[in-house]
């Protein structure tokens, strides 16, 4: 969570490097306005989707709405995206949403390290149906693309509904729900670095009267990466059942299992003129085990024609354990001869989310009320242990480790929203008080602190009789920063507020929508660290992120499909210690352009042919706070190719043959971060065989 433990992260991503300074940033009423197409969601209205196109949905309101109507940009990652672009991972699967930031770290799939509208979102911007996903300093869950049937990422501050957040926005990944049609899927996969995996999925009614569904959805995989001694293996399991004996009342089980290992480290050394091709781990002493599950349920109930009652909860436990190796010059004043080193950490996390609404639907004369009441709690409870600067060890050895640190955070949220229709305009309001209570237990005793924030949002919307519906809102963040500063005072919680305007475009007669928005979010009180007289100090410190998004999703009748976007964030640090004030965040593009196709043939010899392409361009960027060093801008292409046996052969229906290309050119750039710098992965390329009967 927060800043402060993104330093951790970052820390945790130099273990090899012997680094000891360095700095980082851290149902709404239909209209004749707008022609909405009648589709069905992939399991069920928490997100309805066409294609590349998301129709509605709850985020941003948590009520099913229009997503066109909410007052603040929100871009989606639908399934058939998903299923064109068989991503690997997270980062991979949001690479072409615009304002969100990966890569930072180049090759580390350990952790999905990301940042949106330039704010650091790896801690308290994933969430999962809707729950915040807490994490800890090691202890992040691990994302699996195969199991969601869609992402949303809404932008800017969101604390109003969802708590403690980032000023940024937030990811919201969900999950796979059982179906009412039957659903039989199996896939073989092999790719780059003798990767092989096999998928299953299976969805459908239980009974005759299709009140019960399940679904189960898995995967297993063995794999190497470009690098020596750091495999990407896992079994991966998801449960889930859907219990709706009428129209009133619905009830969903979700669970997951997943047991993981990749290795230990992914950078380089670092000499002094920079990275270097030396690889830091080593093959005897490179593995980050990690063991993580989840389970958790959506229940529903409409009481009566006005009141609606919700209740969603999750407990989630994460066990991992990390053992790296790492180069590092025990002279300075004779970088060349190295040595070698060796660290280990271990974890155990524990949590609890639950969200319980209420939704009232009425009328007051002309104006038609969703109003939405709701009381959340969440829990975290990790133990760390670790140990840096020891001996490589023997192979096959590893080497006992002491207690680190131990954080219990508690928080309780109690908020309101109402949105308000009056013929084509479109209010939404809302406010919410948390409660914030921590206990973080170190070598150096315990610190207890006790938050209370209040967090608010107002936006307005307006469809106009051509289409466009232009929108403005004010929102805010904030998120608890447990510790305390250098000078030994409290950290303050980071707060953050934003003011954006965009228009949304829904193109008449086609399933295409545009999105565009200017924004202005000044964060405050962000924990970082910070090299100041040789020291590095934790800190408070401001930032500024001013920009522009524009993207457009569309899947049309003739067989394309299509996204591109284009974002501009100026990300400006406000005040700095070290004497950063006015330079810009470093690692922080201010240029991102994508733009992603897919056509398939719809008749003739060539039936049954499917071709994607995409191209993302990131622009250059500071490698470091100072600004005296800079990241070459670069492109990545991507390419898809599949095969639809069935389209000419019936017998061979559900036969389907894909072919997946990421970084096709292998551009192999480098990235620095906060002063240290990090290599790209080259091509990867992955086939796949997948039966649906």
């Amino acid at each position: 969570m927060k800043s402060h433990h993104f330093h951790r992260l970052s820390t945790l991503l130099l273990l090899s490097t012997g680094l000891s300074g360095w700095s980082v940033g851290a149902a709404a009423q239909d209209t004749t306005l707008l022609e909405r197409l009648e589709v069905e969601a992939a399991s069920d209205d928490i997100l309805v989707q066409d294609g590349y196109v998301a129709e509605s949905g709850r985020i941003g309101s948590k009520i099913d709405t229009p997503l066109i109507e909410v007052p603040q940009l929100i871009s989606t990652v639908t399934e058939k995206q998903l299923d064109d672009q068989n991503p690997r991972s997270l980062q991979e699967a949001i690479g072409y949403v615009p304002g969100v930031r990966v890569g930072a770290y180049g090759f580390d799939p350990r952790f999905d390290a990301l940042f949106i509208r330039g704010f650091e979102a790896t801690y308290s911007g994933i969430f999962r149906d809707g729950l915040r996903q807490f994490n800890s300093p090691t202890g992040l869950f691990r994302q699996e693309p195969y199991g969601l049937e869609g992402i949303t990422v809404l932008k800017g501050p969101a604390s109003a509904l969802y708590g403690a957040s980032n000023a940024g926005g937030l990811v919201n990944l969900m999950t796979k729900r059982p179906t009412q049609e039957r659903l039989r899927e199996v896939e073989l996969q092999g790719g780059t670095h003798d990767r092989y995996q096999a998928n299953f999925d299976l969805s459908g009614p239980m009974n005759e009267d299709e009140t019960l569904l399940y679904r189960m959805t898995g995967l297993v995989r063995k794999s190497g990466t470009a690098l020596p001694g750091f495999p990407d293996d896992r079994v991966y399991l998801a449960p889930a059942l859907t219990w709706q004996p009428d129209a009133d009342t619905k009830l969903t089980l979700l669970g997951e299992y997943m047991d993981s290992t990749l290795g230990g480290t992914a950078v380089f050394y670092n000499g002094p003129n920079g990275v270097t091709d030396l690889y830091g781990g080593d093959p005897t002493f490179n593995d980050f085990d990690q063991q993580q599950a989840r389970i958790g349920y959506e229940f529903e109930h409409r009481l009566t024609e006005v009141f609606t009652l919700r209740q969603n909860l999750r407990y989630s436990w994460l066990d991992n354990n990390l053992e790296y190796a790492y180069w590092f010059a025990p002279d300075p004043a004779n970088p060349s001869s190295l040595a070698r080193g060796a660290g280990r950490y271990a974890e155990n996390a524990r949590s609890l989310v639950v969200d319980n609404q209420l939704l009232s639907e009425f009328d007051t004369g002309p104006l038609q009320h969703r109003l939405l009441v709701g009381l959340d709690y969440g829990r975290i409870d990790y133990d760390q242990y670790g140990l840096r600067y020891a001996p490589l060890p023997p192979e096959g050895e590893t080497f006992d480790i002491p207690f680190v640190s131990a954080q219990v955070l508690n928080q309780v949220g109690l908020y309101a929203s109402d949105q308000v229709n009056y013929d084509n305009w479109h209010l939404s309001i809302g406010g919410r008080y948390d409660w914030l209570e921590g206990k973080t237990t170190n070598t150096a005793g315990v610190i207890e602190q006790t938050d209370t924030q209040f967090s608010w949002r107002v936006g307005l919307s307006y469809e106009t009789p051509f289409g466009l519906v232009p929108f403005a809102n004010y929102t805010t963040s904030f998120t608890p920063n447990v510790g305390t500063l250098v000078d030994g005072s409290p950290a303050n919680p980071t707060v953050g507020e934003q003011k954006e305007i965009g228009v949304k475009y829904k193109l008449p007669g086609m399933n295409a929508v545009v999105t565009a928005a200017l924004f202005d979010i000044e964060q405050e009180d962000a924990v970082v660290f910070e090299v100041i007289g040789g020291i590095n100090q934790q800190v408070n410190r401001d930032l500024r992120s001013r920009g522009f998004e524009i993207e457009a999703n569309a899947s049309l009748g003739s067989g394309l499909s299509m996204i591109a976007s284009y974002a501009y964030v100026d990300m400006e640090i406000r005040n700095s210690l070290a004497g950063y004030t006015g330079n810009t965040l470093n690692s922080t593009p201010q240029h991102v352009f994508s733009v992603w196709g897919d056509y398939a043939v719809q008749s003739g010899p060539l039936e049954g042919l499917g071709v994607g392409a995409g191209v993302r361009y990131v622009g250059e960027s500071f490698g470091n706070d100072a600004n005296t060093t800079v990241n070459d801008d670069r492109y990545y292409v991507d390419m898809a190719l599949r095969y639809d046996f069935g389209a000419r052969n019936p017998k061979l229906d559900g036969l389907r043959l894909q072919v997946n290309a990421t970084n096709l050119l292998d551009e192999r750039g480098v990235t620095c971060t906060a002063d240290y710098c990090y290599r790209d992965e080259g091509r990867s390329v992955v086939a796949s065989m997948r039966y649906r009967f």
